[in-house]
Parts: C-alpha cells; structure tokens; sequence
C-alpha cells in the first residue's frame, strides 16, 4: 500500500479559497423578481397596476435614441412589458422592465418612472454575470432615485461606481435612460397602441 501524499496547509487553505470563491460568483447570478412582483418594487404603494406590452417598432426605437442624448442601448428588445401603477386615484408613475448587457450576458432592470420623468426607483429582476452583482444592492441603486431625464449617470462621476462592476454599472445607467425615454415616447404618443 502506497502512502497518501501529505497536502501541504497552505495548498489546502488555498482549495478552500478557490472553492468559497466559486460558490459566491455563482451567488450573484439569479432571478430576484417575478414580472409580476416588478412593478411593486420599484413602486411598493401601488394598489393597482396595469399592463400594457409595447412593441418596439424602428420608429419607436428613433424616437427613443432621439431622447438619449447620445446614449447607445446595448439592446434594443422586442417588446417592453410597462406598468402602470396607481394608488387610489393617483397615478403614482410607470414601471418598466428593460435589458442592458453587462459583461457578457443581458441584466433585466425594472425601472419606475414618475410622471414628471424623474426615477422613482430602480431594481435588478433578473441577474446572469458572475461578478458584478453588487448592481442590485439597494445601497447602490439608491443612486438613480430622482434623477430626471437628460443626466449623464456615468461611473466615478455621476454615479459611486463598485469595483470590477463598472460594465454592470454602466449597464444599469443605460437602462434607466431608455426606461425615461420609452416613458416620455409612450407620453407623446409615439409608440403605437
């Protein structure tokens, strides 16, 4: 019978590391709302919600890149499920659930738009990097709150930015400006019923 090589403490330590490591990138990936449950997160006083699919025409995607001031989508998706929320009477906004890429792979935002365009608040439904999902944190989204269409949102500037995040980062500021100008094309009657 062979003697079993010993492992050194420190390879050991290091295993241990890698495999710890492992497991919390793949934390970071998930689907953390429903479609359903997205409208309430970005506007959780709503009692009533409506929703209406807009498809996204070439003529709407004009329109759209028109209102972001040289801001580039990095996807430009069929169709864009839009809430519109209320509570009682009072029309508290319009949520909607967009796509940016991050690294490599699409993060699905919900984005609450109020009805003077400013960000009501913003949240990660969906998330599919194995960095970078930091994005998701209230404490990081807590950022877009108020912020009116024409804002530059860029990282280290406009934005605190999370270090090895920037492309998730920069990813969640291109969501909220196509959320604001889907809102304010749905409000000028630009995208059809």
């Amino acid at each position: 019978m062979r003697p079993r090589p010993i492992v050194p403490p420190i390879l050991a330590v290091l295993v241990a590391f890698a495999a710890a490591g492992a497991r919390v990138a793949h934390a970071q990936e998930g689907q953390f709302l429903t479609e359903a449950e997205a409208p309430t997160a970005v506007f959780p006083q709503a009692d009533r919600v409506e929703r209406r699919d807009v498809a996204s025409t070439p003529a709407l995607r004009e329109h759209m890149a028109g209102r972001l001031a040289g801001t580039t989508p990095s996807l430009w998706e069929a169709t864009y499920p839009v809430f519109h929320v209320w509570h009682g009477a009072d029309a508290l906004g319009t949520a909607v659930i967009v796509e940016e890429i991050g690294k490599h792979r699409p993060i699905t935002f919900v984005v609450g738009v109020r009805p003077d365009g400013a960000i009501a608040d913003v949240a990660v439904v969906a998330y599919r990097e194995a960095y970078g999902g930091e994005i998701r944190m209230p404490r990081f989204l807590r950022q877009y709150r108020d912020r009116k269409p024409g804002e530059a949102l860029q990282p280290y500037r406009d934005i605190t930015n999370i270090a090895g995040a920037t492309l998730s980062v920069e990813a969640a500021g291109r969501a909220v400006k196509k959320a604001q100008a889907l809102v304010a094309c749905l409000a000028a009657g630009d995208a059809a019923p």
